[in-house]
């Protein structure tokens, strides 16, 4: 790897990223953000890279879930606490089906920005600059709020450290209880929709019992009340990422202070681009969206430049091609990933290749389309004898209704009830826990196919 400065990128091509008005009040941001203390520390990097690494190994499962977009106005105590919950009702399940532990890694603490398809958008007939995230601009239909206002990078992080804050303190504190959080399972499995899950959730439930009788609780009482939960967002926003990138003291290797786990995004991996210019050189795990667009040869060009050394568990290649379009497109991905000899953990990202406009106008989700691909995914990876290593979803724990279908049969006539978000569509609480038992399904059904084979 050539020398690296974390102020390279700013000498390569610039994609998705805002133009700031004004280059004096951008400075004193970037430099008062500089003066802050990162957001997370090499040590929980580096011990999520490990994880990652036994992901790839089929040691362990990835679930990467949350917000489409942090919100500045509905941020509050409550919905980081109910998106916790969805995540480690999801992760009991997913560990059940796995029989492996779940590496559980929010979209929560930076995921603050959004690439959009375009960079204006007509709204009352007015075309105003697009809405880029809270990070960059105001969702509010005026020229003003949607100007690119560097100060909102202080309230961005300002909010990311009460997030993590909280997490820490969910974490660890005794509300991440194994049997409290079947508790709130059952509150799903107990509907009527639900009868399909009652079978798995009953048989946590003899396992818990079992555990408690055997005494085995109290042996591992810290084990069954405490979690580790790591964050990750899109390092869309380089100025943010560059001011909170810091040198670890015990190696001197550099830090992207921002959260445990970035990732580059589809329309931002150009090889020789800005965004996988800084990424390279920081310690992180860093994720990569690979969407059909992506070549071979692309890929193959991404993981040398972010993984020279070939380091287990660095790079985490996230699949997002679209019910129907995984067979076409993941196998010639796996195909150039072994002809390289590359260390690569496999996710699949179902949310963002099949959004669509409702009958209503809606940007919606078909849950259908979204266990489609999940589904697809695989069987692609059973046929081509790799691994499929986690899911990664945009979700909340609210009771909203942005993607249709689900148990409980959301349409397209309800979306305009709760549907709240300011980017794209989340599975509800419901929809992301039925999602689990189905994931579920998949990885026992791959752990006897593959307990087969091995007896002959």
């Amino acid at each position: 790897m050539t020398e690296w400065q974390k102020t390279d990128w700013r000498n390569l091509p610039r994609i998705q990223m805002p133009d700031y008005p004004d280059a004096d009040a951008l400075h004193a941001v970037e430099q008062r953000l500089a003066s802050y203390p990162p957001l997370v520390f090499a040590g929980e990097a580096r011990r999520l890279k490990a994880q990652l690494a036994a992901v790839g190994r089929g040691e362990a499962f990835l679930l990467q879930g949350g917000d489409c977009a942090e919100s500045f106005a509905e941020f509050s105590a409550d919905s980081i606490r109910d998106t916790f919950k969805v995540m480690l009702q999801m992760a009991m399940v997913l560990t059940w089906g796995a029989k492996v532990p779940v590496v559980k890694v929010g979209r929560m603490a930076g995921q603050f920005a959004k690439p959009r398809s375009s960079p204006t958008e007509v709204v009352g007939g007015v075309e105003l600059a697009s809405y880029k995230g809270d990070i960059i601009n105001g969702f509010d239909p005026d020229p003003a709020a949607r100007t690119p206002d560097p100060a909102r990078m202080l309230q961005a992080y300002t909010q990311a450290a009460a997030t993590l804050n909280l997490l820490r303190a969910f974490s660890t504190g005794g509300y991440a209880d194994m049997h409290a959080v079947h508790a709130w399972t059952l509150g799903f499995t107990g509907a009527p929709e639900a009868s399909k899950y009652r079978d798995l959730a009953n048989r946590i439930s003899d396992t818990l019992d079992f555990m408690e009788a055997a005494g085995i609780r109290d042996e591992a009482e810290h084990v069954l009340q405490t979690v580790e939960f790591y964050t990750s967002h899109e390092a869309l926003l380089l100025e943010y990422e560059e001011a909170l990138t810091r040198v670890d003291s015990t190696t001197g290797q550099v830090l992207a202070g921002s959260g445990h786990m970035i990732w580059i995004g589809d329309r931002t991996r150009q090889p020789d681009g800005a965004h996988v210019e800084y990424c390279r050189g920081v310690l992180n795990p860093i994720g990569l969206k690979c969407g059909p667009s992506l070549t071979s040869g692309h890929l193959k060009a991404l993981l040398q430049k972010l993984n020279p050394n070939n380091e287990a568990g660095r790079v985490t290649l996230i699949a997002r091609f679209g019910a129907g379009n995984v067979g076409e497109n993941l196998p010639r991905l796996i195909r150039a990933v072994r002809e390289e000899g590359a260390n690569v953990t496999w996710t699949c990202d179902p949310m963002h290749g099949n959004t669509i406009k409702s009958s209503s106008g809606f940007k919606t989700r078909p849950f259908e389309s979204v266990l489609r691909e999940v589904r697809e995914f695989f069987a692609v990876h059973n046929a081509e004898g790799t691994i499929p290593g986690g899911v990664h979803f945009e979700m909340t724990g609210k009771d909203v209704t942005e993607c249709t279908g689900g148990v409980r049969a959301v349409t397209d006539e309800d979306l305009s009830s709760r549907y709240h978000t300011a980017c794209d569509p989340r599975l509800n609480a419901s929809q992301s826990l039925e999602l689990a038992f189905l994931v579920a399904e998949e990885l026992s059904a791959r752990r006897r196919n593959l307990a087969q084979a091995a007896n002959g």
